[in-house]
């Protein structure tokens, strides 16, 4: 059996990975995005599938007001004594010399949860992790932050003991290593094997030098020596077709001794953007004679990898439609920022349709109403059915593509005043708003109506019809690069995003009724 990579595709960023006897668990960050953090099983490391979200509740990650690509950073997802241990940030600031970075602890007996209310730990640095020592001793680790000008604003990792009995961190902090010259220093993992502490770090930034380097010491406080063959993980970025942006890993050893790195990639589609966003792939690796890692093949990524010898996994997988016949949203929808709680959605008001109240618009960070699925492939079609009757131009429901509050296009039914209800195109470029028509289409009253959009790799089209089944192309192609990590002012990190969304501007809370959510994977064309 093989791996084929991406395992995780789309917005599946900084996997940590864990065994638990025969089973397989990666969780990656989640940024704004809510539920908090996405946890994938599997039993062959080839075929995954959702889980579920450990941070559900407002009492566990309030995010009303984070800036964009703040939320939650880098899990780490860990087990002993009988239960799962996850850490993890929630970044409220980033922007300019400093990062306000909270870290936290939450706990469950099964991976399904109920998860404990969380335990604040530190603020120094993001990208946490935890490690259980087999003296039974916890430790924490995380990169430093350092706001001075002039300072190598990643100033190294940060390990300092947790107290079970205490529920804190306790103890000296000691700066245990300062990174190698490729630079910008995350991502801290600690493993213990034949005597050495290894130290896997993420190097040379998030981007296209990123990287997976190791270091090692007989003393878990250092100090440590660095691998001679670093970076173990890194990207070709001669090869375009290839992975790219490979590193952020984490290890995992299988039953029988084998061991594996789950790692961020991406794979650009058009000028190095990357529009499904990070994703997550495996690799197998190997020790050397002298304790070293290695990557099979490395240090390059490979898109096919031998997976261990065990039964097929058979995944469930995503559904195509959604039909919203039940009384909770599958867990594969997300939020803004919000959680499910509260009046702002409802699967019950009417029978088999999914009804937005209209709050904020698209540039809040705070109440929007949107229900949003992650783009995970480059050749999709995507498809609803509207019921919505606006009677002013601040209220707006319909088909969203989503990366940020900066950029997003929307096709969009509202009210206007010589038309009447009509539709046509937003656009949000680099946080500048734009109509992509130079006149909206006018529909009709009291009709439902059918929504569409097809994507193949950074071009969308946009689809309307009063009738089913027979389509109106509306607007032209737009080029969707901006839908991506790497073509903005400032570094950000999710992905893009599908869905539905309603706003009233004018604070009236006009609802939109969505029959259905259609999501098709087509043929690459």
């Amino acid at each position: 059996m093989k791996i084929q990579n991406p395992v995780l595709t789309g917005f599946h960023p900084d996997p940590s990975i864990v065994r638990v006897a025969d089973d397989y668990y990666i969780a990656v960050s989640t940024f704004e995005w809510f539920p908090g953090v996405q946890i994938y099983h599997s039993k062959d490391l080839a075929n995954w599938e959702l889980a579920g979200s450990p941070l559900t509740r407002q009492s566990q990650l309030n995010m009303i007001g984070n800036l964009n690509s703040g939320g939650v950073w880098a899990p780490c997802l860990s087990y002993s004594d009988n239960k799962f241990w996850l850490i993890f940030t929630d970044v409220k600031s980033r922007k300019g010399a400093f990062k306000d970075t909270h870290n936290y602890l939450v706990t469950a007996e099964n991976i399904e949860g109920p998860w404990s209310e969380p335990i604040y730990l530190n603020s120094s640095g993001f990208d946490p992790s935890l490690f259980h020592d087999d003296d039974g001793r916890k430790w924490l680790v995380n990169m430093i932050w350092d706001h001075r000008k002039g300072k190598n604003s990643f100033a190294g990792t940060a390990l300092q003991e947790y107290s079970v009995e205490e529920q804190r961190l306790v103890g000296p902090i000691k700066n245990i290593f300062k990174g190698t010259e490729l630079g910008l220093t995350e991502a801290p993992h600690l493993y213990k094997r034949n005597g050495y502490y290894y130290l896997l770090t993420a190097e040379g930034g998030t981007q296209y030098d990123h990287a997976a380097t190791m270091a090692r010491s007989k003393s878990i406080d250092g100090p440590y020596e660095v691998d001679p063959t670093n970076p173990i993980l890194t990207s070709n970025k001669e090869d375009k077709e290839a992975l790219q942006k490979a590193g952020h890993g984490s290890l995992v050893e299988t039953p029988d001794g084998e061991w594996y790195m789950a790692h961020l990639c991406g794979r650009p589609v058009v000028d190095n953007h990357c529009i499904l966003g990070r994703e997550t792939a495996i690799q197998k690796c190997y020790w050397t004679d002298d304790d070293w890692l290695r990557i099979e093949g490395g240090p390059f990524p490979s898109a096919v990898v031998d997976a261990p010898e065990l039964p097929v996994f058979q995944a469930k997988s995503l559904p195509e439609k959604d039909d919203f016949n039940e009384s909770e949203l599958a867990n594969y929808w997300n939020a803004l920022r919000r959680t499910f709680d509260g009046d702002w959605f409802s699967l019950t008001e009417r029978a088999g349709y999914l009804r937005l109240y209209g709050e904020e618009s698209m540039s809040s960070l705070h109440h929007q109403s949107m229900i949003m699925r992650r783009l995970q492939d480059f050749h999709v079609e995507l498809e609803t059915k509207l019921d919505f009757e606006p009677k002013h131009f601040q209220q707006m429901a319909g088909l969203m593509i989503f990366y940020d509050t900066d950029d997003y296009v929307y096709l969009r039914v509202t009210e206007e005043e010589e038309l009447g209800k009509c539709i046509g195109i937003i656009e949000s470029k680099y946080g500048k708003y734009d109509e992509l028509l130079s006149k909206d289409i006018s529909l009709p009253q009291g009709k439902e109506v059918y929504l569409k959009a097809k994507i193949h790799r950074h071009i969308l089209q946009f689809y309307y019809s009063v009738e089913e089944g027979v389509w109106e192309r509306i607007g032209e192609d737009i080029h969707i690069g901006h839908l991506s990590d790497d073509d903005a002012e400032y570094i950000r990190f999710t992905g893009t995003f599908v869905g539905m969304a309603a706003q009233d501007l004018s604070g009236q809370r006009l609802h939109a009724d969505f029959d259905y959510f259609n999501y098709q994977v087509m043929k690459d064309e």
